[in-house]
């Protein structure tokens, strides 16, 4: 166990969030086992019913579905957990108002699933790392983690790392957690499934949070329509999108997204933006790119 990555259930955000920045992750045993476990037992139908995936990035021997806040009620609460929450604070705010939830999944991969390659979920926007936090994800252990069965494999430090520096074999360790526990990693962070050479399937739910200016990757809007939305709690409507992104960042009809929520309907004046999220604005620097020379399209950075 390393001391500086693994941390126990009651363990302080601000030393969790430390680990994520410094070495591009952590692990958080034992957090939410109850909530994990019920989420697992709610999810298990849908992914039942889930065909394998097409053989290559999303694995000949796994199982994916998305959606989860319509078919989990305790997915809903593992995605506004306090430590994950508390992390994501100190993570994304300094680089945008509002964040928003990117991304839901269950992936459950089976025996005989080969490692994923080693990817940096932020390269979905055209950052060349290493970059800001535009992302900070999680995978809760719904089962045991271990190296045998495909726990994530994490590339500690690679968050900062030049985009031509690649791991070596011993660079490459595995996240390996009891079922209930919480991986937390940040958007340039090299990781990818392990492969599954144990006798029963590794399962897994994520969630991602990105910038509120950011587009998501799964569409929340369309998965969380008003009539489904209304019923979450209302720090997931947020999160979803019934909340600016920033000033004049997700208005509808002119006025603010939470009042397709509200059962009285629009009433009083269209606001395309509030004081709160004004004020969150103007603590958020202005972001440059820099274009060094000839080989600008190689070397674009984004810098403060």
């Amino acid at each position: 166990m390393n001391n500086q990555t693994t941390f126990p259930a009651d363990a302080d955000r601000d030393a969790v969030t430390a680990a994520v920045m410094e070495h591009g992750y952590a692990l958080i045993h034992d957090l939410a086992p109850d909530l994990v476990a019920e989420a697992g037992r709610e999810l298990a139908p849908y992914l039942e019913a889930t065909p394998f995936g097409s053989a290559g990035f999303l694995g000949a021997r796994t199982r994916r579905t998305g959606a989860l806040f319509r078919k989990s009620v305790a997915a809903q609460q593992l995605a506004i957990h306090d430590m994950v929450m508390g992390v994501c604070d100190q993570v994304l705010l300094p680089q945008c108002a509002r964040y928003q939830l990117n991304f839901s999944g269950v992936m459950e991969l089976h025996p005989g699933e080969k490692a994923q390659v080693l990817h940096r979920d932020g390269d979905l926007y055209p950052f060349r790392n290493p970059y800001p936090a535009t992302l900070v994800q999680t995978m809760w252990a719904v089962s045991d983690f271990t190296r045998e069965n495909g726990g994530t494999q994490v590339v500690p430090g690679s968050h900062l790392w030049d985009e031509s520096r690649k791991p070596l074999e011993q660079e490459v360790i595995s996240a390996e957690m009891p079922a209930g526990s919480l991986l937390i990693y940040q958007a340039g962070t090299l990781h990818g499934g392990g492969a599954n050479r144990a006798h029963a399937p590794r399962t897994g739910i994520a969630f991602q949070y990105s910038l509120g200016w950011l587009r998501q990757e799964e569409n929340q809007h369309l998965t969380n329509p008003p009539e489904v939305a209304r019923h979450y709690p209302p720090r997931l409507q947020a999160l979803v999108g019934y909340e600016y992104g920033g000033p004049y960042l997700g208005f509808v009809n002119g006025d603010d997204p939470a009042r397709l929520l509200a059962d009285d309907g629009y009433d009083g004046p269209a606001l395309r933006s509030r004081p709160d999220i004004d004020a969150a604005q103007a603590r958020v620097p202005r972001f440059r790119f820099e274009h060094p020379g000839e080989e600008a399209s190689e070397q674009a950075a984004w810098t403060l």
